[in-house]
């Protein structure tokens, strides 16, 4: 499993794929569209994706837990980007199509980042200098520190006090999930994804305005329990047709470290769909705080779960957030 804070600077899709000078449904302002037409891409079989675990690919944004000031933290996704001057010169050579490569500036095209920023493992680096990825980006982390507006739904799924985390995990019982917490020290080293109702327009229905919920998911932890057959036809099928199949899209993890992805938009599927996988499953709530003595901010999740804890539900969305 992914680890390390560790984010490839592009995923690779698990089958080969051809770009359409089409809107694209993923992204807003997106003038391409990325389908997967072929069989299995070069790098898919080179990371010997036929033995590699299958797991669900979660709609959420990107996090990593490592130490901050000797504790463990939760840090944010940041990324360094482009100055606009320097977009505007990107995106005009990309438009191009020149045979040559980009030339960067590093040291004039990049937005300054908060102090502090570390980089994420896996980034390239030439001479001791970061090297942006193919889309323009130095993918890196911002620890969330108490009181933090801009991340204050981050700042919900973690209490630095008791030193725990609100995490959605599996239950070794078939099927059931379990929102419960876990010792940040636990998740030490490990990226997860932050999902709920003010993250990527609310996917999975969680919680509401008035009740909003927010919860951490371990990258890697949502395993695909049925084998799949890596053939597109078959996975088209899959997605369209079975339940386990109303997710994102899939996520390998080879063997050798790689992960390769299969979105639902590679096969020109849309999401989110309607009662997708996750909230359909049936889901226990154990966040017992009766033995902590802390502080818990008004929009703490942990204070949401902890008036729900014990009990459990057929199925996650017939939650009823308006008693919580």
């Amino acid at each position: 499993m992914q680890r390390l804070g560790s984010v490839q600077q592009k995923i690779p899709c698990a089958f080969t794929t051809e770009v359409r000078d089409e809107p694209g449904s993923k992204r807003a302002h997106q003038s391409f569209r990325v389908l997967a037409t072929g069989g299995l891409s070069p790098k898919a079989l080179e990371a010997d994706i036929h033995h590699a675990i299958a797991t669900e690919k979660v709609d959420g944004t990107c996090c990593y837990i490592t130490k901050y000031k000797d504790l463990p933290y939760l840090w944010a996704r940041l990324d360094r980007k482009p100055t606009k001057q320097a977009e505007k010169r990107f995106r005009k050579f990309q438009s191009s199509k020149a045979s040559t490569e980009f030339t960067w500036n590093l040291d004039n095209d990049f937005r300054a980042v908060t102090d502090p920023w570390i980089p994420a493992h896996g980034v390239v680096q030439i001479n001791g200098r970061l090297q942006p990825d193919e889309n323009g980006h130095i993918p890196g982390w911002v620890p969330v520190e108490s009181g933090s507006k801009p991340y204050c739904w981050h700042l919900s799924t973690v209490n630095y006090e008791t030193g725990l985390a609100l995490v959605l995990k599996p239950c070794s019982e078939k099927n059931l999930l379990e929102i419960t917490t876990v010792p940040l020290m636990e998740l030490l080293e490990q990226t997860l994804e932050l999902v709920g109702t003010h993250i990527n327009g609310n996917p999975y229905g969680l919680g509401n305005k008035r009740h909003p919920v927010h919860v951490l998911i371990s990258h890697g932890s949502l395993r695909i329990e049925k084998p799949l057959t890596l053939h597109l036809k078959d996975l088209i099928t899959w997605f369209e047709e079975s339940p386990e199949g109303k997710v994102e899209g899939i996520v390998w993890h080879c063997i050798n470290g790689l992960l390769i992805k299969l979105h639902r938009h590679h096969l020109g599927l849309q999401w989110p769909v309607p009662d997708p996988y996750l909230t359909a499953r049936p889901l226990s709530i154990n966040v017992d705080l009766t033995k902590y003595k802390c502080d818990l901010e008004t929009k703490s999740s942990f204070l949401v779960f902890a008036r729900l804890s014990g009990k459990q539900y057929d199925h996650f969305k017939d939650i009823p957030w308006e008693e919580s």
